[in-house]
Protein backbone atom coordinates (compact mmCIF):
# COMPACT_ATOMS: atom_id res chain seq x y z
CA UNK A 1 0.00 0.00 0.00
CA UNK A 2 1.23 3.81 -0.77
CA UNK A 3 0.63 6.92 1.18
CA UNK A 4 -2.86 8.17 -0.10
CA UNK A 5 -3.60 11.67 -1.46
CA UNK A 6 -5.98 12.69 1.84
CA UNK A 7 -2.54 11.51 4.14
CA UNK A 8 -0.27 13.80 1.75
CA UNK A 9 2.77 13.21 -0.01
CA UNK A 10 5.99 15.62 -0.46
CA UNK A 11 6.28 16.87 -3.88
CA UNK A 12 9.85 15.63 -4.08
CA UNK A 13 12.86 13.49 -2.47
CA UNK A 14 14.53 17.04 -1.61
CA UNK A 15 11.52 17.84 0.22
CA UNK A 16 11.35 15.01 2.21
CA UNK A 17 14.99 15.19 3.31
CA UNK A 18 14.88 18.48 4.41
CA UNK A 19 12.12 17.69 6.60
CA UNK A 20 13.88 14.66 8.14
CA UNK A 21 17.03 16.11 8.63
CA UNK A 22 15.27 19.24 9.89
CA UNK A 23 13.47 16.86 12.41
CA UNK A 24 16.65 15.29 13.83
CA UNK A 25 19.01 18.98 13.79
CA UNK A 26 18.00 20.60 17.31
CA UNK A 27 18.50 22.09 20.13
CA UNK A 28 20.85 18.55 21.03
CA UNK A 29 23.40 19.44 18.07
CA UNK A 30 24.15 23.26 19.04
CA UNK A 31 24.79 22.32 22.33
CA UNK A 32 24.83 18.78 23.11
CA UNK A 33 27.41 17.66 20.34
CA UNK A 34 30.35 20.22 21.03
CA UNK A 35 29.68 19.33 24.92
CA UNK A 36 30.45 15.62 24.09
CA UNK A 37 33.17 16.17 21.93
CA UNK A 38 35.07 17.87 24.65
CA UNK A 39 34.31 15.54 26.87
CA UNK A 40 35.20 12.51 24.70
CA UNK A 41 38.26 13.36 23.04
CA UNK A 42 38.26 15.93 20.88
CA UNK A 43 38.84 14.46 17.43
CA UNK A 44 38.97 11.08 18.49
CA UNK A 45 35.08 11.03 19.71
CA UNK A 46 34.21 12.75 16.14
CA UNK A 47 35.70 9.40 14.47
CA UNK A 48 33.38 7.21 16.60
CA UNK A 49 30.61 9.54 16.55
CA UNK A 50 31.22 9.00 12.58
CA UNK A 51 30.96 5.49 12.93
CA UNK A 52 28.53 5.28 14.82
CA UNK A 53 26.40 7.33 12.96
CA UNK A 54 26.92 5.33 9.73
CA UNK A 55 27.66 2.08 10.99
CA UNK A 56 24.10 1.74 13.50
CA UNK A 57 22.29 4.99 12.95
CA UNK A 58 21.58 4.87 9.06
CA UNK A 59 20.45 1.02 9.32
CA UNK A 60 17.59 2.01 11.16
CA UNK A 61 16.74 4.92 9.90
CA UNK A 62 16.35 2.81 6.24
CA UNK A 63 14.52 0.63 8.31
CA UNK A 64 12.05 2.77 9.91
CA UNK A 65 11.72 5.01 6.29
CA UNK A 66 10.72 1.80 4.51
CA UNK A 67 8.53 0.94 7.74
CA UNK A 68 6.83 4.20 7.18
CA UNK A 69 6.86 3.90 2.75
CA UNK A 70 5.67 0.24 2.47
CA UNK A 71 2.18 0.42 5.27
CA UNK A 72 1.77 4.46 4.39
CA UNK A 73 1.07 4.84 7.77
CA UNK A 74 1.37 6.55 11.31
CA UNK A 75 3.42 4.25 13.91
CA UNK A 76 0.26 2.13 15.14
CA UNK A 77 -1.27 1.18 11.71
CA UNK A 78 2.05 1.01 10.26
CA UNK A 79 3.46 -2.16 13.18
CA UNK A 80 -0.07 -3.29 13.02
CA UNK A 81 0.08 -3.62 9.04
CA UNK A 82 2.91 -5.59 9.16
CA UNK A 83 2.55 -8.04 12.09
CA UNK A 84 -1.15 -8.34 12.02
CA UNK A 85 -2.66 -9.85 15.38
CA UNK A 86 0.54 -9.33 17.43
CA UNK A 87 1.70 -6.63 19.75
CA UNK A 88 4.17 -4.87 18.12
CA UNK A 89 1.26 -1.80 17.25
CA UNK A 90 2.91 -1.23 21.18
CA UNK A 91 5.63 0.00 19.61
CA UNK A 92 4.10 2.05 17.32
CA UNK A 93 2.12 3.96 20.48
CA UNK A 94 5.27 3.97 22.12
CA UNK A 95 6.49 6.46 19.42
CA UNK A 96 2.87 8.79 19.65
CA UNK A 97 3.67 8.81 23.42
CA UNK A 98 7.52 9.48 22.85
CA UNK A 99 6.74 12.66 20.15
CA UNK A 100 3.60 13.83 22.51
CA UNK A 101 6.06 13.51 25.67
CA UNK A 102 9.22 14.84 24.51
CA UNK A 103 7.11 17.82 23.02
CA UNK A 104 5.38 18.84 25.99
CA UNK A 105 9.23 19.56 27.75
CA UNK A 106 11.05 20.45 24.56
CA UNK A 107 8.81 23.43 23.96
CA UNK A 108 9.43 24.96 27.39
CA UNK A 109 13.05 25.36 26.20
CA UNK A 110 12.44 26.16 22.64
CA UNK A 111 10.70 28.99 24.14
CA UNK A 112 13.46 30.37 26.32
CA UNK A 113 15.53 30.76 23.33
CA UNK A 114 12.90 32.20 21.58
CA UNK A 115 12.79 34.68 24.29
CA UNK A 116 17.23 35.08 23.93
CA UNK A 117 16.92 36.65 20.86
CA UNK A 118 15.07 39.51 22.18
CA UNK A 119 17.40 39.68 25.50
CA UNK A 120 20.69 39.19 23.58
CA UNK A 121 19.65 41.40 21.08
CA UNK A 122 18.27 44.41 22.97
CA UNK A 123 21.14 43.85 25.54
CA UNK A 124 19.12 42.61 28.86
CA UNK A 125 21.18 40.11 29.17
CA UNK A 126 24.56 41.61 30.74
CA UNK A 127 26.42 42.77 33.92
CA UNK A 128 28.70 40.09 35.83
CA UNK A 129 28.59 36.20 35.26
CA UNK A 130 26.60 36.49 38.03
CA UNK A 131 23.99 38.60 37.26
CA UNK A 132 23.77 36.85 34.08
CA UNK A 133 23.34 33.73 35.81
CA UNK A 134 20.44 35.64 38.49
CA UNK A 135 18.72 36.72 35.48
CA UNK A 136 18.45 33.40 33.93
CA UNK A 137 17.45 31.80 37.43
CA UNK A 138 14.67 34.77 37.38
CA UNK A 139 13.27 34.27 33.87
CA UNK A 140 12.93 30.24 33.68
CA UNK A 141 11.40 30.51 37.50
CA UNK A 142 9.02 33.03 36.50
CA UNK A 143 6.73 29.99 35.48
CA UNK A 144 3.51 32.45 33.62
CA UNK A 145 6.26 33.59 31.02
CA UNK A 146 7.44 30.17 30.75
CA UNK A 147 4.21 28.67 29.84
CA UNK A 148 3.02 31.37 27.62
CA UNK A 149 6.64 30.93 25.69
CA UNK A 150 5.98 26.54 25.43
CA UNK A 151 2.35 27.12 24.63
CA UNK A 152 3.52 29.89 22.02
CA UNK A 153 5.90 27.23 20.08
CA UNK A 154 3.41 24.81 20.18
CA UNK A 155 0.83 27.13 18.26
CA UNK A 156 3.73 28.18 16.07
CA UNK A 157 4.22 24.70 15.00
CA UNK A 158 0.73 23.75 15.27
CA UNK A 159 0.20 26.57 12.62
CA UNK A 160 2.60 25.16 10.13
CA UNK A 161 0.94 21.61 10.32
CA UNK A 162 -2.51 22.76 9.58
CA UNK A 163 -0.82 23.77 5.22
CA UNK A 164 -0.46 19.70 5.32
CA UNK A 165 2.91 17.89 4.21
CA UNK A 166 3.85 19.76 1.27
CA UNK A 167 2.04 23.66 2.00
CA UNK A 168 3.09 23.62 5.69
CA UNK A 169 5.95 20.74 6.37
CA UNK A 170 7.99 20.77 3.57
CA UNK A 171 7.23 24.76 2.57
CA UNK A 172 8.17 25.57 6.06
CA UNK A 173 11.40 22.68 6.04
CA UNK A 174 12.59 24.08 2.62
CA UNK A 175 13.24 27.60 4.42
CA UNK A 176 14.24 26.73 7.72
CA UNK A 177 16.75 24.58 7.19
CA UNK A 178 18.66 26.66 4.42
CA UNK A 179 18.08 29.50 7.02
CA UNK A 180 20.08 27.59 9.32
CA UNK A 181 22.83 26.27 7.38
CA UNK A 182 23.48 30.09 6.29
CA UNK A 183 23.44 31.38 10.09
CA UNK A 184 25.48 28.85 11.37
CA UNK A 185 28.22 29.30 8.51
CA UNK A 186 28.02 32.78 9.50
CA UNK A 187 28.43 32.20 12.84
CA UNK A 188 31.20 30.16 12.81
CA UNK A 189 33.16 32.16 10.48
CA UNK A 190 32.70 35.44 13.31
CA UNK A 191 33.59 32.66 15.77
CA UNK A 192 37.23 31.30 14.55
CA UNK A 193 38.14 35.41 14.51
CA UNK A 194 37.63 35.74 17.96
CA UNK A 195 40.55 36.23 20.47
CA UNK A 196 41.25 32.69 21.72
CA UNK A 197 39.38 30.80 19.23
CA UNK A 198 42.85 29.11 18.14
CA UNK A 199 42.73 27.47 21.75
CA UNK A 200 39.25 26.55 21.57
CA UNK A 201 39.35 25.08 18.11
CA UNK A 202 42.26 23.21 19.18
CA UNK A 203 40.18 22.31 22.13
CA UNK A 204 38.01 20.91 19.98
CA UNK A 205 39.81 19.19 16.73
CA UNK A 206 42.77 17.88 18.86
CA UNK A 207 42.75 13.40 18.97
CA UNK A 208 43.35 12.38 22.41
CA UNK A 209 44.09 8.61 21.52
CA UNK A 210 44.37 7.45 24.93
CA UNK A 211 40.21 7.80 25.04
CA UNK A 212 40.33 4.77 22.50
CA UNK A 213 40.36 2.57 25.56
CA UNK A 214 37.32 4.52 27.28
CA UNK A 215 34.08 2.28 26.79
CA UNK A 216 32.17 5.36 28.24
CA UNK A 217 33.19 7.19 25.25
CA UNK A 218 31.91 4.73 22.96
CA UNK A 219 28.70 4.67 24.82
CA UNK A 220 28.42 8.37 24.90
CA UNK A 221 29.21 8.83 20.73
CA UNK A 222 26.76 5.92 20.34
CA UNK A 223 24.16 7.42 22.65
CA UNK A 224 24.80 11.08 21.08
CA UNK A 225 23.91 9.85 17.51
CA UNK A 226 21.21 7.75 18.22
CA UNK A 227 19.52 10.57 20.02
CA UNK A 228 20.54 13.69 17.38
CA UNK A 229 18.79 11.32 14.66
CA UNK A 230 15.09 11.18 16.51
CA UNK A 231 15.57 7.61 15.60
CA UNK A 232 12.94 5.21 18.15
CA UNK A 233 10.40 7.89 18.25
CA UNK A 234 8.13 7.65 15.03
CA UNK A 235 9.03 10.33 12.98
CA UNK A 236 10.98 9.23 10.37
CA UNK A 237 8.73 6.77 9.85
CA UNK A 238 5.52 8.86 9.92
CA UNK A 239 7.65 10.90 7.20
CA UNK A 240 8.52 7.95 5.33
CA UNK A 241 4.68 7.03 4.81
CA UNK A 242 4.68 9.95 2.78
CA UNK A 243 7.38 9.52 0.98
CA UNK A 244 7.06 7.77 -3.02
CA UNK A 245 7.90 4.91 -4.19
CA UNK A 246 10.35 6.16 -6.98
CA UNK A 247 12.32 8.19 -3.91
CA UNK A 248 15.23 6.02 -3.62
CA UNK A 249 15.62 5.06 0.33
CA UNK A 250 18.72 4.51 1.35
CA UNK A 251 20.20 7.46 -0.79
CA UNK A 252 17.96 9.40 1.26
CA UNK A 253 18.77 8.21 4.62
CA UNK A 254 22.49 8.53 3.76
CA UNK A 255 21.62 12.57 2.74
CA UNK A 256 19.61 12.34 5.94
CA UNK A 257 22.99 11.38 8.36
CA UNK A 258 25.11 13.56 6.75
CA UNK A 259 23.04 16.98 6.64
CA UNK A 260 22.66 16.45 10.43
CA UNK A 261 25.92 15.69 11.19
CA UNK A 262 27.63 18.46 9.31
CA UNK A 263 25.38 20.84 11.38
CA UNK A 264 26.57 19.18 14.07
CA UNK A 265 30.14 19.49 13.30
CA UNK A 266 29.44 23.50 12.79
CA UNK A 267 28.01 23.72 16.15
CA UNK A 268 31.98 23.06 17.25
CA UNK A 269 33.22 25.73 15.33
CA UNK A 270 30.48 28.15 17.13
CA UNK A 271 30.89 26.80 20.49
CA UNK A 272 34.12 26.67 21.15
CA UNK A 273 36.13 29.38 19.59
CA UNK A 274 33.32 31.60 21.23
CA UNK A 275 33.57 29.43 24.81
CA UNK A 276 37.18 30.05 24.96
CA UNK A 277 36.88 33.59 24.07
CA UNK A 278 35.41 33.87 27.82
CA UNK A 279 38.08 34.01 31.05
CA UNK A 280 37.27 30.66 32.85
CA UNK A 281 34.97 29.17 30.39
CA UNK A 282 34.57 25.29 31.28
CA UNK A 283 34.54 23.47 27.67
CA UNK A 284 32.75 20.26 29.88
CA UNK A 285 29.77 23.09 30.66
CA UNK A 286 26.24 21.85 28.63
CA UNK A 287 22.58 22.57 28.14
CA UNK A 288 20.91 25.52 29.77
CA UNK A 289 24.06 26.13 31.67
CA UNK A 290 26.42 26.90 28.92
CA UNK A 291 23.42 28.10 26.46
CA UNK A 292 21.76 30.42 28.79
CA UNK A 293 24.30 31.48 31.03
CA UNK A 294 27.97 31.38 29.71
CA UNK A 295 27.71 32.50 25.97
CA UNK A 296 25.42 35.82 26.49
CA UNK A 297 28.06 36.58 29.06
CA UNK A 298 30.63 37.15 25.73
CA UNK A 299 27.97 38.21 23.72
CA UNK A 300 27.53 41.19 26.43
CA UNK A 301 31.19 42.11 25.84
CA UNK A 302 31.92 41.42 22.27
CA UNK A 303 31.67 44.07 19.90
CA UNK A 304 28.73 43.49 18.01
CA UNK A 305 27.77 40.99 20.50
CA UNK A 306 24.32 42.10 20.68
CA UNK A 307 23.74 41.06 16.84
CA UNK A 308 25.66 38.13 17.10
CA UNK A 309 23.77 36.57 20.40
CA UNK A 310 20.53 37.54 18.55
CA UNK A 311 21.62 35.53 15.49
CA UNK A 312 23.24 32.86 17.74
CA UNK A 313 19.57 32.68 19.63
CA UNK A 314 18.14 32.89 16.15
CA UNK A 315 20.04 29.59 14.79
CA UNK A 316 18.75 27.85 18.15
CA UNK A 317 14.89 28.99 17.65
CA UNK A 318 15.51 27.82 14.08
CA UNK A 319 16.59 24.31 14.89
CA UNK A 320 14.07 23.74 17.57
CA UNK A 321 11.09 24.28 15.23
CA UNK A 322 12.61 21.92 12.92
CA UNK A 323 12.31 19.13 15.63
CA UNK A 324 9.02 20.30 16.83
CA UNK A 325 7.09 19.66 13.89
CA UNK A 326 8.11 16.58 13.58
CA UNK A 327 7.19 15.50 17.07
CA UNK A 328 3.73 17.06 16.87
CA UNK A 329 3.32 15.30 13.29
CA UNK A 330 3.12 12.07 14.86
CA UNK A 331 0.71 12.23 17.40
CA UNK A 332 -1.06 14.35 14.46
CA UNK A 333 -0.96 11.71 12.15
CA UNK A 334 -1.50 8.91 14.45
CA UNK A 335 -5.11 10.68 15.08
CA UNK A 336 -6.00 11.07 11.38
CA UNK A 337 -5.01 7.42 10.32
CA UNK A 338 -6.22 5.57 13.40
CA UNK A 339 -9.93 8.18 14.64
CA UNK A 340 -10.52 9.43 10.95
CA UNK A 341 -9.97 12.69 12.41
CA UNK A 342 -9.32 15.67 9.81
CA UNK A 343 -6.19 17.64 9.94
CA UNK A 344 -7.21 20.52 11.11
CA UNK A 345 -8.93 18.76 14.46
CA UNK A 346 -6.35 16.19 14.89
CA UNK A 347 -3.80 19.73 15.09
CA UNK A 348 -5.89 21.36 17.30
CA UNK A 349 -6.63 18.48 20.00
CA UNK A 350 -3.24 17.35 20.18
CA UNK A 351 -1.70 20.72 20.20
CA UNK A 352 -4.25 21.42 23.40
CA UNK A 353 -3.19 18.27 24.88
CA UNK A 354 0.46 19.48 24.45
CA UNK A 355 0.07 22.61 25.97
CA UNK A 356 -1.60 21.44 28.87
CA UNK A 357 1.34 19.03 29.50
CA UNK A 358 4.08 21.27 29.13
CA UNK A 359 2.86 23.89 32.30
CA UNK A 360 4.50 21.24 34.58
CA UNK A 361 7.84 21.63 33.09
CA UNK A 362 7.35 25.32 32.42
CA UNK A 363 6.77 25.62 36.62
CA UNK A 364 9.47 22.92 37.30
CA UNK A 365 12.57 25.35 37.09
CA UNK A 366 11.46 26.96 40.71
CA UNK A 367 7.88 28.45 40.17
CA UNK A 368 6.06 26.00 41.80
CA UNK A 369 8.47 23.84 44.81
CA UNK A 370 6.26 20.39 44.28
CA UNK A 371 7.14 20.22 40.05
CA UNK A 372 10.76 22.06 40.75
CA UNK A 373 11.86 19.45 43.13
CA UNK A 374 9.71 16.15 42.93
CA UNK A 375 8.71 14.67 46.41
CA UNK A 376 11.28 10.78 46.36
CA UNK A 377 12.80 12.08 43.01
CA UNK A 378 15.31 14.79 43.74
CA UNK A 379 14.74 15.84 40.32
CA UNK A 380 12.43 18.89 38.68
CA UNK A 381 9.55 17.75 36.29
CA UNK A 382 11.31 18.72 33.44
CA UNK A 383 14.58 17.03 34.20
CA UNK A 384 11.83 13.85 34.78
CA UNK A 385 10.48 13.87 31.22
CA UNK A 386 14.23 14.35 29.94
CA UNK A 387 14.91 11.13 31.86
CA UNK A 388 11.81 8.92 31.04
CA UNK A 389 11.42 10.08 26.89
CA UNK A 390 14.81 11.07 25.84
CA UNK A 391 16.97 8.50 28.29
CA UNK A 392 14.79 5.70 28.34
CA UNK A 393 11.87 5.59 25.77
CA UNK A 394 13.96 6.36 23.11
CA UNK A 395 16.51 3.62 23.68
CA UNK A 396 13.50 1.28 23.89
CA UNK A 397 12.37 2.37 20.83
CA UNK A 398 15.40 1.91 18.40
CA UNK A 399 15.99 -1.34 19.58
CA UNK A 400 12.95 -2.58 19.55
CA UNK A 401 12.39 -0.98 16.03
CA UNK A 402 15.71 -2.92 14.76
CA UNK A 403 14.64 -6.41 16.10
CA UNK A 404 11.36 -5.86 14.23
CA UNK A 405 12.79 -5.31 11.04
CA UNK A 406 15.19 -6.92 11.27
CA UNK A 407 13.51 -10.21 12.65
CA UNK A 408 9.88 -9.73 12.31
CA UNK A 409 9.02 -8.11 9.77
CA UNK A 410 12.30 -9.63 7.69
CA UNK A 411 15.34 -8.05 6.70
CA UNK A 412 14.27 -9.69 3.12
CA UNK A 413 11.05 -8.05 2.84
CA UNK A 414 12.61 -4.70 3.93
CA UNK A 415 15.18 -4.86 1.03
CA UNK A 416 12.92 -5.39 -1.40
CA UNK A 417 11.20 -2.39 -0.28
CA UNK A 418 14.40 -0.63 -0.10
CA UNK A 419 15.62 -1.44 -3.57
CA UNK A 420 11.86 -0.75 -5.59
CA UNK A 421 11.65 0.11 -8.70
CA UNK A 422 15.15 -0.22 -9.44
CA UNK A 423 16.46 1.95 -6.69
CA UNK A 424 20.00 2.09 -5.38
CA UNK A 425 20.92 0.05 -1.85
CA UNK A 426 24.68 -0.27 -1.30
CA UNK A 427 26.10 -3.57 0.12
CA UNK A 428 22.73 -5.33 1.20
CA UNK A 429 24.46 -7.88 2.94
CA UNK A 430 26.14 -5.50 5.35
CA UNK A 431 23.38 -3.62 6.27
CA UNK A 432 21.41 -6.70 7.09
CA UNK A 433 24.27 -8.06 9.16
CA UNK A 434 24.37 -4.77 10.87
CA UNK A 435 20.38 -4.36 11.94
CA UNK A 436 19.98 -8.07 12.73
CA UNK A 437 23.42 -8.32 14.88
CA UNK A 438 25.44 -4.92 15.77
CA UNK A 439 22.22 -1.94 15.78
CA UNK A 440 20.98 -4.43 19.00
CA UNK A 441 23.65 -5.02 21.16
CA UNK A 442 24.59 -1.47 20.62
CA UNK A 443 21.43 0.11 21.42
CA UNK A 444 21.08 -2.06 24.52
CA UNK A 445 24.93 -1.03 25.61
CA UNK A 446 23.17 2.61 25.33
CA UNK A 447 20.00 1.37 27.39
CA UNK A 448 22.06 -0.09 30.15
CA UNK A 449 24.41 2.44 30.41
CA UNK A 450 21.12 5.34 30.68
CA UNK A 451 19.70 2.47 33.38
CA UNK A 452 22.80 1.88 35.24
CA UNK A 453 23.30 5.88 35.68
CA UNK A 454 19.73 6.55 36.50
CA UNK A 455 19.97 3.55 39.64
Amino acid sequence: MSPTSSRGMWSSRAGFILAAAGSAVGLGNIWGFPTQVGQGGGATFVVIYLACIFLICAPIMAGEIAIGRRTGLSPVGAFSALAPGRRWWLLGALGVLAGVGILSFYSVIAGWAVAYVWFTATGAVSGSPDDIGRFFAEFTGSGLISAFLAILVIGITAGVLLGGVRAGIERVTKLLMPLLALLLVALAVRAVTLPGAGEGLAYYLRPDLSRLADVGVFTSALGQAFFSLSLGMGCILTYGSYLSRQDGIAASALWIVALDTSIALLAGFIIFPVGFSIAGFDPTASGPGLIFTVLPRLFAEMPGGHLFGGAFFLLLSVAALTSTISLLEVPVSHCVDALGWTREKAVAAVAGAISVLAIPSALGNGAVGVFTSLPGLGMGFLDLMVTVWNEVALPVGGLLTAIFVGRIWGVDRALEELRAEGRWMPVPELWSFLLRWVCPAAIAMILVAALAALF
